[in-house]
């Protein structure tokens, strides 16, 4: 995970070739739509019940648990929306909506008569509810429980925590010093739990300043500087490493 989250300075990558299109094919809209319907029928959102038999939570954190958890290999061979396809049907198999060989089986009618129609459903309070969520969002936001740790002008040491599904923390990062640019007002929570990772509950989020010639020396161009919004559990006392 620490490879495939932020690839920033990692040598050895081919050139970036940007696709500026959104959607190359027409099944890439169709994931799409899928996993925004997920988004807004999970139960744990305050939205009005629905007829959907959707019953687990899905938010953009388990899509980019899943991303994460492929091996590299097949991380970097795959496509942006290839990726998110390989996500929901591995969730759906995993939480009981299909099974391996039902998914197995549609997978081979479709690949067998490409023009095959799709099925099609869904109902009024169906869509209401993903429009209300569209509208709304699912707000990160909480006022402070407890005061920030660090101030503006601080220096603070980024964490190395053990990753197991999902991170937030650039890879580059790790183990460098910056200084505290910006202190947000209040406090944000992720979307689910990243375990030993350290994120989750609302707390202080910061965002920091770094210098390339520091994260990158002898292979940064002088002259600018890097900022990363970061977590308060991604942040250390300048002091520990020097302790470690």
């Amino acid at each position: 995970m620490k490879l495939q989250h932020t690839l920033g300075g990692l040598e050895g990558l081919d050139p970036v070739q940007p696709e500026l299109r959104v959607f190359v094919e027409p099944w890439e809209e169709r994931i799409f739509g899928i996993h925004t319907a997920m988004m807004a029928l999970s139960p744990q959102l305050n939205l009005p019940q629905t007829s959907s038999t959707f019953r687990t939570v899905w938010t953009w954190a388990d899509l980019r648990k899943g991303a994460e958890a492929m091996n590299p290999f097949d991380y970097f061979k795959y496509r942006y929306y290839e990726k998110w396809l390989g996500g929901i049907s591995g969730y759906f198999v995993a939480n009981g909506y299909i099974t391996q060989a039902e998914l197995d089986a549609r997978t081979g009618e479709y690949l067998a008569d490409p023009a095959k129609p799709l099925p099609s459903g869904g109902t009024p309070e169906i869509d209401d509810r993903i429009h209300k969520y569209l509208m709304d969002g699912d707000s990160p936001w909480h006022q402070w429980a407890d005061k920030p740790r660090f101030a503006v002008g601080d220096e603070v040491l980024v964490a190395d925590p053990q990753t197991v599904e999902h991170t937030r923390l650039p890879g580059y990062l790790r183990n460098k010093v910056g200084v505290v640019e910006t202190v947000y007002d209040d406090a944000f929570s992720y979307l689910c739990s990243t375990g030993p990772d350290g994120i989750g509950p609302a707390m202080p989020v910061y965002c920091v300043k770094f210098d390339p010639q520091h994260l990158w020396p002898g292979n940064a161009e002088p002259g600018f500087f890097i900022y990363a919004d970061l977590f308060d559990a991604y942040v250390r006392p300048v002091q520990d490493r020097a302790a470690a």
